[in-house]
């Protein structure tokens, strides 16, 4: 799918988001792990919020990590293969992920759970703060 490119007389500065969006189209046809992304009610005293479960069954804490790398949030997952082991079917395969999911300015990542192979990771979202800022227009004679 293409998508056109951000080069409109009326969109200064965007180069930054075109970039990201290319990035985010090279990445996104990778289906491992499977993943949700889920709006949680918002209350009085807390802001918008988000949930991205990741299927990870199989990876222990110990082989994830969770990083916030500028304004990616990057899961990585690293499974060793155990020599040992002699399998006569092996249809788990040990693999190594990495998942990126780029994050709108001013999101902040809360915290990450590991349940039942399922990794939590909790985004606030805070609502922005409506800026308007009078320009004065000099006088030049």
């Amino acid at each position: 799918m293409s998508r056109p490119p951000l080069n409109s007389p009326f969109l200064l500065g965007f180069d930054e988001i075109e970039r990201a969006l290319d990035r985010v189209a090279r990445t996104a046809s990778d289906g491992y792990p499977p993943y949700n992304i889920e709006r949680l009610p918002r209350d009085e005293s807390a802001p918008e919020r988000l949930r991205i479960t990741l299927a990870v069954a199989g990876f222990t804490r110990d082989q994830l990590d969770v990083s916030l790398e500028e304004n990616q949030l990057v899961i990585r997952g690293r499974q060793t293969e155990e020599r040992e082991r002699h399998f006569l079917h092996r249809g788990i395969a040990a693999r190594q992920f990495q998942r990126a999911f780029l994050l709108a300015e001013g999101m902040q990542v809360l915290g990450a759970d590991l349940v039942n192979g399922l990794l939590s990771i909790d985004l606030a979202r805070p609502e922005p703060e409506r800026v308007i800022k009078k320009i004065d227009i000099a006088a030049r004679d």
